[in-house]
């Protein structure tokens, strides 16, 4: 079963590896700004052949796969999650199929909240172009295995909130389709 859970972020200070939940929130409220969520455990042998079904109707192109863990990054470790956990958005959408480990994505809602989702091993979860999120490794064993797929060559350049991305093109589009609810 998906490991898949939505809330509200308690917006405390602490530890963002702790699950900061105030309140639960159907999974329902994702389609609403866009973000897609299929459920593909790795022990199912049907589920590389959707992940290439998938890949393939929505032209991406390319993958790699990416540990985040201080045994695989090291002494860059501290910096890459510092990075991931900087509000920030993308060009291009953000596809990460969850192979091992957990971790929250954060979003912001279209009440600039920040909703938290908790993904776990086979959750593959697709974030629109333009919308406000961040990452972290839960606080369990601060690991994560994903695939990540791409458009195109790997596009991974983080544009960090401000007013240059709040004027973007692909924010405005990003902010019109979900006013529109023809997100994803």
């Amino acid at each position: 079963m998906t490991a898949l859970k939505a809330f509200l972020h308690d917006n405390l200070q602490g530890d963002p590896r702790h699950p900061h939940a105030s309140s639960t929130l159907p999974i329902s409220i994702l389609a609403k700004m866009g973000i897609l969520h299929y459920y593909l455990p790795l022990s199912a042998p049907s589920s590389y052949k959707e992940v290439n079904d998938l890949a393939s109707a929505r032209a991406y192109a390319n993958r790699d796969i990416i540990t985040i863990s201080p045994s695989a990054m090291g002494c860059k470790y501290d910096d890459n999650i510092q990075m991931f956990y900087k509000e920030h958005m993308h060009e291009d959408e953000e596809i990460r199929y969850i192979f091992e480990g957990s971790g929250y994505f954060d979003v912001r809602d279209e009440e600039d909240r920040w909703v938290r989702i908790q993904v776990g091993s086979g959750d593959l979860l697709i974030l629109p172009a333009g919308i406000y999120h961040r990452f972290m490794v839960d606080e369990g064993d601060q690991y994560v295995k994903a695939m990540r797929l791409f458009k195109n060559h790997p596009k991974l350049t983080a544009l960090y909130r401000g007013e240059e991305t709040e004027k973007s093109e692909v924010r405005k589009v990003y902010l019109a389709a979900r006013a529109l609810g023809i997100c994803g």
